[in-house]
């Protein structure tokens, strides 16, 4: 199952959870301010980064700034604590499932959460391949001019 971990006011939030909502992709949504991070959440999304702390806190938070902390010299378990008790620090939207993770929204990166066999019908479709080519929900938004012509 994904997780998105949201806040109330973030453009970026609501970008993210529509077009999981047009892919019909189930999620859960979780307020980050509403319900405070446990420990084995926060673990999870430290172990799947890529630059550790680089890729989820914001630097240029205020919080960060202000203290001067050194997110890179905190252990594991104080920088857990720090983000639990200052969740505005996390970058966000956070997407993460049992393989990825992503921070932010870019409507190309996005498309790692398509599932394999729906990412593959959408290239079928697309394609002119679609065996219900004119009934496919994949290219029915298509304008008559993008649509691929229908392969025999």
């Amino acid at each position: 199952m994904i997780k998105i971990y949201t806040s109330p006011s973030c453009s970026s939030c609501r970008k993210v959870k529509k077009w999981f909502d047009e892919q019909k992709i189930p999620y859960v949504e979780k307020n980050i301010f509403v319900a405070t991070l446990n420990e084995k959440e926060l673990t999870e999304i430290l172990a799947k980064t890529e630059n550790g702390t680089d890729d989820i806190i914001s630097t240029r938070s205020k919080i960060v700034k202000e203290n001067g902390l050194d997110l890179d010299n905190m252990t594991i378990k104080e920088l857990i604590a720090f983000i639990r008790e200052n969740p505005s620090v996390l970058k966000r939207p956070i997407m993460i499932d049992d393989r990825k993770l992503q921070v932010g929204y870019n409507p190309d990166d996005i498309r790692v959460f398509i599932p394999r066999a729906q990412r593959i019908a959408q290239w079928e479709c697309q394609a002119g391949r679609c065996p219900k080519y004119e009934e496919c929900e994949h290219i029915k938004d298509m304008g008559s001019d993008e649509r691929p012509k229908k392969k025999s």
